[in-house]
């Protein structure tokens, strides 16, 4: 661990007051392994989708909440009274939810809004980052083709995000492969411009990347605008 983070990790476990964090979809790889780090930090959790059961996890600190993610009243109901909203929502990646996450981001804003919860942060996607001046990752002629429609309603849920002025939102961009491996806390932190390595990758852990996301949310540095990290 670099003396930087171990830093920050020392200033957070001082400084820290606990939240009752909402994580929507909090079923999906990324939103256990966040609803996970937040439980670990000794925060109240609430994981809540349509099928919260199939999370697994029992802890004192988690509650579940089962609601349509798509649905603003509903997600009003369940996220009152928290302090801060993680919407983790992950479509199927075989085409069979096009309007998933640009329906998601709509209704968990005005449910934010209703609720009367100001933080929000909202898992995006890597497509939309710039690789060079005027180019997104999603638009170069390597990027997947079978991975162009999720990427497209990420950049979609992110230009609706960026017209919300009074909301603090955070929209988390991962590096351009994202997977389950080690939490090492080793991590470079940026905005709309794809990270790599020396190497020329752009790789995050899910385990980084759930630590970087309740890092934010701990310890705000990209309100109203989005961030990303990798390695």
């Amino acid at each position: 661990m670099t003396t930087e983070v171990a830093v920050d990790l020392l200033y957070l476990n001082a400084n820290v007051s606990f939240m009752k964090i909402a994580v929507i979809g909090a079923a999906g790889n990324i939103g256990q392994r966040i609803v996970r780090e937040a439980l670990d930090r000794h925060h109240e959790v609430t994981a809540i989708g349509r099928h919260p059961e199939r999370l697994g996890l029992r802890d004192a600190e988690l509650s579940t909440a089962a609601c349509d993610v798509t649905a603003a009243d509903e997600l009003a109901r369940v996220v009152t009274g928290h302090d801060a909203i993680v919407c983790a929502v992950g479509p199927a990646h075989d085409g069979s939810q096009p309007t998933l996450l640009v329906d998601a981001a709509r209704a968990v804003i005005e449910g934010a809004r209703r609720a009367r919860v100001k933080r929000l942060l909202n898992v995006g996607g890597a497509g939309s980052l710039y690789v060079a001046p005027g180019l997104q990752l999603v638009d170069t002629p390597t990027f997947p083709a079978a991975w162009k429609g999720v990427a497209n309603a990420h950049r979609d849920a992110l230009a609706i995000f960026m017209a919300v002025t009074d909301l603090d939102w955070t929209y988390v961009s991962p590096a351009a492969i994202i997977e389950p491996g080690a939490r090492t806390g080793q991590f470079r932190r940026g905005g709309d411009e794809l990270l790599v390595d020396a190497q020329g990758q752009s790789k995050i852990s899910s385990e980084d990347y759930a630590m970087a996301v309740v890092d934010e949310l701990e310890k705000p540095r990209a309100l109203r605008r989005r961030m990303t990290v990798a390695y």
